[in-house]
């Protein structure tokens, strides 16, 4: 298989009030199309601001990131936001519906404008029937549990058939048993689509469901320091990065 995720030298630092901090420094990494990997780690590793590296979320200070055949590394904004529409799908722990929106409409807000409405609604019923919601996919997310609402954000993330799929602590708010399900569900919607799966998981037994589990202590040469205060996950839903 061709890899999907190259990664040579990558580092991002942020600025602190005594200088720029680093936070990331990955050597070498890579991802093959179709892997389906658990990053583990401690709280303040870099985990999530890797993760939104790799969508674009997050300019690259220095370094090569390469991502389905496209430079990631020294795009400019705009170029990010495209690249990140067209091949990155986003899954959060929380979930960025919109509450006045039944879960139907906030799913369509992703879809392409060409696209007919027969094939709109075809292409909606058999995604929330795929996840057991064919029923209650005119309803307010009010009106669903966090299981529920987290399978409207994976049919939001996945209905265009990504190629990389980017999951930051995605059953983080969900008991265990849920979050056991919802995690095997993401797994095989990704697998079904062929989707490269990468997921930011602290849950050891969690992980145990993915063929690779990666250690990011183990390639990020930052093992001591700090993530910064600021949410990378409010920066990207700020900046639009929900796919539109």
């Amino acid at each position: 298989m061709a890899d999907m995720i190259k990664v040579k030298g990558l580092q991002k630092s942020f600025r602190q009030q005594h200088g720029a901090q680093l936070i990331i420094d990955v050597g070498e990494w890579s991802a093959q199309s179709g892997d389906a990997i658990a990053l583990l780690g401690p709280s303040g590793s870099g985990k999530s601001t890797f993760l939104h590296l790799l969508g674009g979320v997050l300019p690259i200070d220095k370094g090569f990131l390469e991502v389905g055949g496209h430079v990631v590394s020294g795009m400019k904004e705009s170029e990010r936001d495209a690249y990140r529409a067209e091949l990155v799908g986003y899954v959060f722990q929380d979930f960025y519906l919109v509450p006045s929106l039944t879960v139907r409409q906030n799913v369509e807000l992703v879809l392409p404008r060409s696209m007919g409405k027969t094939e709109r609604m075809t292409l909606l019923e058999n995604w929330f029937e795929r996840v057991g919601l064919r029923e209650r996919m005119n309803q307010l997310p009010s009106k669903l549990s966090r299981g529920q609402q987290q399978r409207v954000a994976m049919i939001r993330a996945m209905i265009n058939r990504p190629p990389l799929v980017l999951a930051d602590e995605p059953t983080g708010s969900l008991d265990w048993e849920t979050a056991a399900v919802i995690m095997q569900l993401l797994l095989d919607v990704c697998a079904e689509s062929g989707s490269t799966l990468v997921t930011v998981t602290h849950d050891r037994h969690l992980a145990e469901l993915f063929k690779t589990k990666l250690d990011f202590a183990s390639v990020n040469k930052c093992l001591d320091v700090q993530q910064p205060v600021q949410s990378v996950e409010r920066h990207f839903v700020e900046a639009g990065g929900v796919q539109a």
